[in-house]
């Protein structure tokens, strides 16, 4: 059985101390391939130092995450140009507009926004989205630049069954993780609706644990309480919600 976690940050300081430990956990429980989202330039060292250790397991993105556009986001912005023009990566992300922590750079975020969908047009890479207080926003870019060359995963959707169709009208795979697990998380008590050829496995490590981790320190490992939540929820087994999720992953990031 192959598990794909679509969004974890391996390379965070969280897992300085037990790195290996925790990739060798996730590994045993089957997890195998492991796409790694870019915050800003000071990430992008450890990036590839994770992808030098696994380079079997390890896919890696690039991007400005939108709570870290700020002053420099023109040096931020040239540090992506240079990296997509020096090797392969297999999507933009995580790129997108998050109002939770700060409106005030809003235009910004929007404007970099777009510039990184219009990179990865250029490039034929997908888009990896954050969303955060910030629907209305989001989707107004994504209607702006629709089309068959537009297409990603909405990193973990948080939202209603109608901001869910339209996502997936915009050519996005929702990406599910932990939210699905909490007793407030909302999206469990509409993703039957949704078929399974739009839907991808995350955990965003190490962030947002599932149930019973809460509150905890999330690794690529506790994906399986997410599996075992969906398979309740699409009433099919574990192993073949692990075969369509990680084909639906191949569809998007052609890896």
């Amino acid at each position: 059985m192959i598990i794909t976690d679509t969004h974890t940050h391996l390379y965070s300081e969280q897992f300085d101390e037990d790195r290996v430990e925790v990739i060798e956990r996730a590994l045993a429980a089957g997890v195998t391939r492991f796409f790694i989202p870019a915050i800003d330039s000071t990430y992008t060292e450890a990036m590839y130092a994770l992808e030098a250790s696994y380079p079997n397991n390890m896919y890696l993105m690039t991007g400005v995450h939108p709570t870290h556009v700020n002053a420099n986001y023109l040096e931020e912005l040239n540090h992506v140009k240079d990296q997509l023009s020096s090797r392969k990566f297999v999507a933009i992300g995580e790129i997108g507009i998050d109002l939770y922590w700060d409106k005030s750079t809003l235009k910004l975020q929007q404007e970099m926004f777009r510039t990184q969908i219009q990179l990865a047009k250029q490039y034929g890479l997908p888009i990896v989205i954050h969303c955060r207080d910030a629907f209305d926003e989001v989707f107004e870019i994504l209607e702006e630049e629709q089309g068959a060359d537009l297409f990603g995963i909405f990193h973990c959707f948080t939202g209603s069954l109608e901001q869910a169709k339209k996502a997936i009208s915009y050519n996005m795979k929702l990406g599910v993780g932990g939210v699905v697990t909490f007793k407030n998380g909302k999206i469990d008590q509409f993703l039957n609706q949704i078929s399974l050829q739009h839907i991808v496995l995350e955990t965003d490590a190490p962030y947002l644990s599932p149930v019973p981790f809460r509150g905890k320190r999330n690794e690529s490992s506790y994906i399986l309480n997410v599996l075992e939540k969906l398979s309740d929820i699409y009433a099919i087994s574990i192993k073949e919600l692990a075969l369509i999720t990680t084909e639906n992953s191949k569809s998007i990031f052609k890896k």
